[in-house]
């Protein structure tokens, strides 16, 4: 036998390279914020407009990072928080017991979008009450992603799309469909811009045109 240690070589996939690599741009950020910040805590009195003129110039460079990154990561990056576009969703959902998994309740989610923006990422928090509206479970769901992949990552919400998925969570001692009430909360809700972007060009083309 050897007693040299086992040395274990471990392959990356796409999403933990995907992951390393935006976690490099956000820590890049961050250090580039901090030395901001210091700076400007250093020579605030007397560099006051040196300060302005250089977060300035940090945040006409976030445009240009954003550029500069693949169109994959760009795309996940060009979208806009949009709550009222909650309107244009209809959101169903309803939990049953299981009974031959010692009371494990299941709720089925169905969302329709009837509007014509693509939603790039959808929370939910879905809470399921017996009779008594006292909580049996709550959680939260990605409903709509930027990307699609496996462990719930479900993808973006096309324009007039139709979705269905399924949760399983807790146990209860209710056996009875009547005794559960289902409650869905949209907890965040972002468009992607693509779409406005393609339509203000063209817009703008059809303008030009006599």
């Amino acid at each position: 036998m050897s007693d040299y240690p086992k040395l274990i070589y471990k392959r990356h996939t796409f999403f933990s390279a995907l992951a390393m690599g935006l976690s490099a741009v956000i820590i890049a950020f961050i250090v580039s914020c901090t030395v901001v910040i210091v700076y400007g805590m250093n020579f605030a009195g007397d560099k006051s407009e040196e300060l302005v003129s250089l977060a300035e110039h940090a945040i006409r460079g976030l445009p240009e990072l954003q550029k500069s990154l693949p169109p994959a990561l760009a795309d996940m990056l060009n979208d806009r928080r949009q709550p009222d576009y909650s309107g244009q969703l209809d959101i169903t959902a309803n939990t049953t017991p299981m009974p031959n998994q010692n009371g494990r309740l299941r709720t089925k989610v169905e969302i329709v979008n009837n509007g014509d923006e693509v939603v790039s990422l959808l929370s939910l928090r879905i809470v399921v009450l017996n009779d008594h509206n006292e909580i049996l479970t709550e959680s939260n769901e990605w409903a709509a992603t930027p990307i699609a992949a496996d462990h719930d990552w479900r993808g973006p919400l096309m324009p007039g799309s139709r979705r269905y998925f399924a949760t399983y969570r807790g146990s209860s001692p209710v056996f009875y469909a009547d005794d559960l009430k289902t409650e869905v909360e949209i907890t965040d809700i972002r468009v992607w811009n693509g779409d406005r972007e393609t339509k203000q060009i063209e817009g703008q083309v059809s303008a030009k045109i006599p």
